[in-house]
């Protein structure tokens, strides 16, 4: 049996979040995981998508919903409107378990919605969790061309 293509290799993560505890949690996790990820961060939603506006698209978008200048719905809804873009998987990870914003991340396209952990550790074992998810067993579509 061959390995399907795409699998276990390192990702390229954009982390849209605005929290700098939580933006060393995940690089952190990140680096003591299996596969250590290029992490790159957007400290807002429109500093993410003026990096998403760039070449290469990341793997995968870790996106807080509540961020300054532009929400994570906003950013959410704007990705999955870019032929370029919309592909790519976004895992939205917030504090917020309301029912509306739930609805509304799986309505925009979003490919999970995820409830942080308050917990250092936890947090850290989650973002490490998702990492592997999407590095060995999620196949993922080729990066476009430009």
């Amino acid at each position: 049996m061959t390995q399907a293509a795409g699998r276990d290799r390192q990702l390229t993560i954009l982390l849209v979040e605005d929290d700098p505890g939580d933006v060393v949690i995940a690089e952190e996790a990140l680096r003591a995981g299996r596969l250590a990820s290029e992490l790159t961060v957007a400290r807002d939603g429109v500093d993410a998508l003026a990096r998403l506006g760039t070449d290469p698209a990341p793997d995968l978008i870790l996106l807080d919903l509540n961020l300054p200048r532009l929400s994570g719905h906003e950013v959410l809804a704007e990705v999955k409107r870019d032929p370029r873009l919309r592909r790519i998987p976004v895992v939205v990870l917030s504090t917020s378990a309301v029912p509306e914003d739930v609805q509304r991340t799986y309505d925009l396209g979003g490919s999970a919605h995820v409830v942080k952990p308050v917990d250092f550790d936890e947090f850290a074992r989650l973002v490490r969790r998702i990492e592997d998810f999407f590095s060995t067993v999620a196949e993922r579509p080729g990066k476009p061309s430009a």
